[in-house]
């Protein structure tokens, strides 16, 4: 299921592919599972936490190797227990530990969402900056493949939504290990949302971001193509299919500019603004709901900033996940996700406005 999803992330691996000789081509899980060993090993404080992170190395193989080389004191085995694991975490992240808690999938975090914004989120503005929560939260997130409604669905708004937490979306393997490194060096708790379907997608990787030393600055985009006719704002594996279709939007004549969020907050309103105010015209690329979305903010950052709101030349447009649960059946289910071809049609759609007006 979702074949067409996967498609696009490896057409935009070869459309995007900035390949130099000195780079390997690393899968996103194996690149998070480095910055979590480089962690380990540079600071003792550092451990992991959650279901089968262990022995069985992890759901989607992410821990692979660590519970060997560090053992059952820094990489735990809990329960099915998600609000009991996270509150330990917490707790002991107000003890000068730094834990990663790894969910299944974010949608299993639903169990410990107290622990997370009244906890987690808030002791360090309740403490009056005595107690810091230095804690990662991290595991699949948005949509999956033929999982159904509960297990398939978004959270970078509603985490992005919540003062004291920082929320990072990696789309490749640099942007992963890169985010995660920063994410545990962090003295705040970081939302670490990786997207299941590129666990397994291999990206280029220099020796420099292989590299112990190697972090990516949280609230900073990167711009992945540049353009000059319409803006796209995305993250995660929106990346891949806004590249696809910036490709395809060129050989059309429009020249599309490709801005990969990287961190859903604090976002990057310089990259974003500066780039819209360029091109006159923006739409935003996500895999959730359309009510209250990430795209939603941006649309109304878009308005609310006045340089901005005079360059525009077109409304602000959203593409969105459909406004339903994600649906079991497997036509049900791609007609419910963003494509490329949703990407170009909604692009056109503002072309076409403009030459019209």
């Amino acid at each position: 299921m979702l074949s067409s999803a996967r498609f696009s992330v490896k057409n935009a691996l070869r459309l995007n592919s900035r390949f130099m000789s000195s780079t390997t081509e690393v899968p996103v899980r194996e690149a998070l599972n480095m910055a979590i060993d480089q962690a380990m090993e540079e600071d003792d404080a550092v451990y992991v936490m959650g279901e089968e992170v262990a022995q069985y190395q992890g759901a989607y193989k992410v821990t692979k190797g660590l519970y060997q080389k560090y053992g059952e004191r820094r990489v735990i085995d809990t329960p099915i227990t998600e609000m009991g694991f996270t509150g330990l975490a917490v707790g002991s992240a107000y003890k000068n530990l730094k834990p990663i808690v790894e969910f299944m999938t974010f949608n299993f975090s639903m169990q410990a969402i107290d622990q997370i914004v009244n906890s987690a989120a808030k002791q360090y503005y309740m403490s009056a900056g005595d107690i810091a929560c230095p804690i990662v939260f991290r595991g699949a997130n948005g949509i999956a493949a033929g999982v159904a409604a509960q297990h398939s669905q978004c959270f970078a708004a509603w985490y992005s939504s919540v003062p004291g937490l920082k929320v990072v979306a990696p789309y490749s393997s640099e942007d992963a290990k890169g985010l995660l490194a920063a994410a545990i060096k962090d003295p705040n708790p970081v939302v670490v949302l990786e997207q299941e379907l590129l666990y397994g997608t291999p990206f280029p990787m220099t020796e420099e971001q292989m590299g112990k030393d190697f972090v990516i600055p949280i609230g900073q985009a990167k711009i992945e193509r540049e353009g000059s006719d319409v803006t796209i704002v995305t993250f995660s594996r929106g990346v891949g299919i806004s590249l696809e279709a910036a490709e395809e939007l060129a050989t059309k004549g429009i020249s599309a500019e490709v801005i990969n969020l990287r961190t859903i907050r604090p976002l990057d309103r310089e990259t974003i603004l500066s780039s819209v105010q360029k091109t006159g015209r923006v739409v935003s690329v996500e895999d959730g709901w359309p009510q209250c979305g990430v795209g939603a903010e941006i649309a109304a950052m878009c308005m609310e900033d006045d340089a901005t709101f005079d360059s525009l030349d077109a409304p602000v447009q959203r593409l969105c996940m459909a406004d339903v649960p994600m649906p079991y059946a497997q036509n049900l289910e791609e007609a419910a996700v963003p494509t490329v071809g949703d990407v170009v049609e909604s692009v056109s759609k503002i072309m076409v406005r403009q030459a019209a007006a």
